[in-house]
């Protein structure tokens, strides 16, 4: 059993740039996929694609590295809002990732988005984890 499913996403996208994989495979749950979309919008990973095989399913997160560089798009992944120790963000508050360049992915009433979004919907949430 995982205390936290969360970190034990973004560790092993982590390990899988640090290894320079192509293609990472993570169990599946809802809040995952959602992390996941978001990322994909953002541009922080290739492309992605949910697999039903079994109760749980998968995830496979194909990475996005430089192509001639090699670098990953990823630079920094770390979870912020652990289970010990919530961080939530109202709209006076919201977190500045890399001074505006990096991105505070949130859980909000209105679903998993990035902190510019939930400023725009002008709504609040806990703070998942950031990204650059």
């Amino acid at each position: 059993m995982n205390t936290d499913p969360i970190a034990d996403y973004l560790t092993r996208v982590r390990n899988a740039i640090k290894a320079n994989h192509r293609v990472v495979e993570i169990p599946a749950s809802n809040l995952k996929k959602e992390i996941t979309k978001v990322l994909f919008e953002k541009g922080y990973i290739a492309n992605y694609k949910f697999e039903d095989n079994g109760p749980q399913g998968n995830i496979k997160v194909a990475l996005k590295y430089h192509p001639i560089t090699k670098i990953s798009a990823i630079r920094s992944i770390s979870r912020i809002s652990k289970p010990g120790l919530r961080k939530y963000a109202g709209i006076d508050n919201m977190p500045r990732v890399l001074n505006g360049l990096g991105i505070a992915i949130m859980s909000t009433s209105k679903g998993v988005m990035t902190d510019k979004e939930a400023k725009q919907l002008n709504i609040g949430g806990e703070v998942l984890c950031y990204i650059y």
